[in-house]
């Protein structure tokens, strides 16, 4: 049999690579299509894996680009052939590209099917062994592009006596299977689970005709065939497997479209079932597998929520109402399946935007404004988007219970002071103020201190010495009189105190204020 030669297309933009992919009847040409990749660094690593012959790629790409890509790969594969893409602003680059060995060029916009296919077969001309080689006629081939293209939107003229061949029974579904973005890359461990399915499929329902679907961006997508008489053995299969399989790889999840009976149906289906199917897992992250027959009845769906009365409660600081009402509102649109997961992630962070504006005054909220929104965004499921929020909604009730809580103690702390300078003069104790205003009297030395950095007992000293001082400058009134006056009983301790806030004693203090005068 003769060989194809094997193609991988590398560039950013997936309409450029979908659009090379169809352009062509590759197959029909010689050529296949083994793999796309969106910069650089994935093609590396998809070379590892596969060995194809030409490696078709942009010039500008994120990570890595094709003038890097091209010199790596001619340095360790200098069997590969590359064709570079680029438009004309970006023709230096590819100037620089032909000195590391690049095949051939095609400019972007002159990127029709001739041309592209004229290209190849120059290129093709240069690799020992496939040079002039024509496409085997290898039907199972052309169905593999047939509907590929088929879910890609293109319009197809179906053959329907190939149709008739491959697919001889009565029922039609897709079955797919998500799996964890890591692992999308790894081709070992994909080409394994899908054998994996299709000898389970195979081995539980007799007759059973699949087809992989090329191209699927979430992980694995089968096409499968079934007599009608079986399929509601195909489900319970199908059941049975995902079940078994979650246990040893809990992240793995499958969908089961809806059944049709017509071939030309498929498209459709593929669009209104199966990618939708994809969506509603957002709001299903815990069932293994979603079944499109199965899914549970919708409701109606909930009314707008209404941001005007939500933003009066927060301006009252009626919190637990106004979040009381938001929790319904997100609750009810995250059973609501079919809820549009843009604007589900949308409106959530239009909430945080409302309610961290309405508190702009805490630092804390306004400062992690942008991460939420980061991670609402990043959010896999609406449980996940649902938990940032919730977690938000804390934030908001514990800052604002601060603030109110230190509004309140600033009063408090007020009060506190104002009875200390109208009773300086009698004998006063942390204990009797405690007692007074009913704290504890730990709780009191540590709202003091940390209220006006310094303790009960230096501000009721520093209060009692400004006004033994005022007596000392006003007249001939005994130092110890005055020591009674201001609270003292010990006269001895008084004139301690007094020259260790003042720098003097009070008769110091005294002959240094007349001496000035």
């Amino acid at each position: 049999m003769n060989q194809l030669c094997k193609v991988l297309i590398v560039d950013d933009e997936i309409l450029v690579r979908q659009g090379i992919k169809y352009v062509l009847d590759w197959e029909r040409e010689g050529f296949q299509i083994v793999g796309e990749a969106s910069n650089g660094q994935e093609a590396l690593d998809f070379l590892k894996i596969e060995k194809p012959h030409i490696v078709i790629t942009d010039i500008v790409m994120p990570v890595m680009n094709g003038e890097e890509l091209t010199r790596l790969v001619k340095r360790d594969h200098p069997d590969m052939e590359v064709i570079v893409l680029s438009s004309f602003s970006e023709f230096d680059y590819v100037r620089s590209t032909f000195q590391n060995g690049v095949a051939d060029y095609i400019l972007k916009p002159k990127l029709e099917a001739e041309a592209l296919l004229q290209v190849l077969k120059k290129t093709r001309g240069r690799i020992n062994g496939l040079e002039s080689e024509r496409a085997p006629q290898d039907h199972s081939l052309s169905v593999d592009s047939l509907l590929s293209r088929l879910v890609s939107g293109y319009k197809m003229e179906l053959d329907a006596d190939l149709v008739k061949v491959h697919f001889p029974h009565g029922l039609f579904t897709f079955l797919g299977c998500e799996v964890n973005r890591s692992v999308l890359k790894d081709k070992h461990y994909m080409n394994q689970l899908r054998e994996s399915i299709e000898e389970m499929l195979k081995e539980q329902v007799p007759g059973l005709v699949l087809y992989k679907i090329s191209g699927e961006q979430e992980g694995i997508l089968l096409l499968l065939n079934v007599e009608e008489k079986r399929w509601p053995e195909t489900v319970l299969a199908i059941k049975a497997f995902s079940q078994s399989i979650a246990e040893s790889e809990p992240e793995l999840r499958f969908t089961l479209s809806q059944d049709f009976r017509q071939f030309g149906e498929l498209a459709g289906v593929y669009q209104e079932s199966h990618l939708k199917l994809q969506q509603y897992r957002f709001f299903f992250p815990d069932q293994v597998l979603l079944i499109h027959n199965e899914l549970p009845a919708l409701g109606a769906e909930p009314e707008k929520f209404n941001l005007t009365p939500f933003t009066e409660q927060l301006k009252r600081l009626q919190l637990e109402e106004a979040f009381t009402d938001l929790r319904q509102y997100v609750t009810a649109i995250s059973l609501h399946y079919e809820s549009d997961i843009f604007q589900f992630k949308s409106f959530l962070g239009n909430i945080i935007f409302n309610v961290t504006n309405q508190f702009s005054q805490i630092k804390d909220l306004e400062e992690q404004k942008y991460a939420l929104f980061r991670a609402i965004d990043e959010a896999q499921f609406a449980v996940e988007a649902l938990g940032i929020l919730e977690s938000f909604l804390d934030l908001v009730l514990e800052q604002t219970a601060f603030q109110s809580h230190s509004s309140s103690s600033n009063a408090n702390m007020k009060k506190l002071l104002d009875f200390i300078e109208e009773h300086y003069t009698e004998p006063l104790s942390l204990t009797d103020l405690a007692r007074h205003f009913h704290f504890n009297p730990s709780y009191l030395s540590s709202l003091f201190t940390a209220y006006n950095k310094e303790g009960f007992k230096e501000h009721l000293n520093k209060i009692r010495t400004d006004k033994a001082a005022e007596l000392l400058r006003a007249g001939e009134a005994p130092i110890s009189e005055i020591s009674s006056m201001v609270g003292y009983g010990d006269h001895s301790y008084f004139c301690k105190v007094f020259k260790k806030y003042t720098g003097c004693s009070p008769s110091g203090y005294r002959r240094q204020y007349y001496s000035q005068e």
